[in-house]
């Protein structure tokens, strides 16, 4: 069985598309982080890195979009099979 897997390229594309069209830069997205550099935000544009989940819904709120669609439902299929191993892991006492 293959486990769903992230886009890192696509999600990074997606969130300089996301980003421009509401009108922000890199740096404004830094200061609602509160960030030190602007790093963490072009590592997650290059693809070299992903938001946490917790950035992640941050980062939805200000773009205007459903949390899902800035993974194009790859998270919400990770989320699904980890959630699916955690239940595994207690119902088997792992």
């Amino acid at each position: 069985m293959g486990f769903p897997t992230i886009n890192l390229a696509c999600t990074g594309a997606n969130i300089v598309r996301l980003r421009k069209a509401a009108g922000l830069t890199a740096h404004d997205l830094q200061t609602v982080f509160g960030f030190n550099s602007p790093q963490a935000i072009y590592k997650w544009q290059n693809g070299t890195a992903l938001p946490t989940v917790g950035n992640l819904i941050v980062l939805a709120a200000l773009l205007q979009q459903h949390f899902f669609n800035l993974k194009d439902l790859f998270i919400y299929r990770f989320l699904t099979e980890v959630r699916r191993c955690i239940l595994l892991a207690i119902a088997f006492g792992r």
